[in-house]
């Protein structure tokens, strides 16, 4: 990928701690060099030319890679600063190029206002997600996204953990187990004394891990978001605070469960509409500290 020399230089004259390796900005302000997309079926309201639909309007297919007829991908100036415009019609990501390990993520979103699909006929939550480890093409979870672990983006639930497309796979936390009305419900909340807990996408445990609190703030603010990946772990921090920890990431390959320790990035739309800004990236050699599991 390249940037302007502009770019660069902001990024090198950052403030930054001392010792820390510079930032890497994975979005250039101006188009999506450096990203590959994969968009699902797209919702029934929409018209998509040549995409085959059933007897009531829902579509049998997908968009499929690179396509976005839609313009659901949009780069424009949003509060002064270049933000890329997810306008949520349809399901699908944008997905790096490369792949990373051993790294420290961070970037801004806030919501926008439209709906779309089932999503607005059940008055669902606005809802996206970051995605990282993600391994091996788009397509595998839901018919829609890559094998790969979600930083969760949905009102009221920021920062929480899905296992995605990894039906044998696993990552572990520790948890505490949700209750209502005195009975325990299939839902679990991080908790640094909890009981380690290993999460996958099958029953009776399932693939979520709730985060610890809820940071979001108002609709229409943005939030900073700083995911960091240290081999198989990583940390999920919302708004500067840690809100879930995961361990021991593992995915399956023909030769069986392997260490998921690196991957792509990638981001989503998933039926509402959002703006993804300062995407930026450096390398990292150990958790901060105030970060670290206690």
């Amino acid at each position: 990928m390249r940037y302007p020399r502009s770019v660069l230089a902001a990024v090198l004259l950052a403030a930054s701690p001392l010792g820390a390796a510079p930032w890497r900005p994975l979005f250039n302000g101006t188009d999506l060099a450096g990203w590959s997309m994969f968009m699902a079926a797209p919702p029934p309201e929409t018209d998509v030319p040549g995409l085959k639909r059933d007897a009531k309007g829902t579509y049998l297919e997908p968009v499929g890679f690179n396509r976005d007829p839609l313009h659901v991908f949009r780069i424009e100036q949003v509060d002064g600063q270049p933000a890329i415009h997810v306008s949520g019609a349809g399901f699908g990501v944008i997905t790096t190029d490369e792949s990373f390990g051993n790294f420290h993520l961070r970037m801004q979103v806030k919501w926008g206002e439209k709906i779309w699909g089932y999503k607005k006929t059940t008055h669902a939550p606005l809802d996206a997600g970051l995605l990282y480890f993600a391994r091996g093409p788009a397509g595998v979870d839901h018919i829609t996204w890559p094998r790969s672990l979600e930083f969760q983006i949905q009102e009221k639930d920021f920062g929480d953990l899905y296992t995605l497309g990894m039906t044998e796979a696993t990552a572990s936390a520790r948890v505490v187990p949700e209750t209502v009305n005195g009975r325990q419900v299939n839902l679990y909340t991080y908790d640094p004394a909890g009981k380690p807990t290993v999460f996958v996408g099958r029953r009776p445990i399932g693939n979520r891990c709730r985060r610890t609190a809820d940071l979001e703030k108002p609709h229409g603010e943005w939030n900073t978001l700083d995911l960091f990946c240290l081999g198989d772990s990583s940390v999920h921090v919302v708004n500067g605070q840690a809100v879930n920890r995961i361990q021991h990431a593992r995915m399956p390959t023909a030769g069986g469960l392997v260490t998921l320790d690196s991957g792509q990035i990638c981001l989503q739309t998933e039926g509402g509409e959002v703006y993804y800004r300062a995407i930026e990236i450096q390398p990292i050699s150990a958790i901060p500290a105030e970060y670290a599991a206690p």
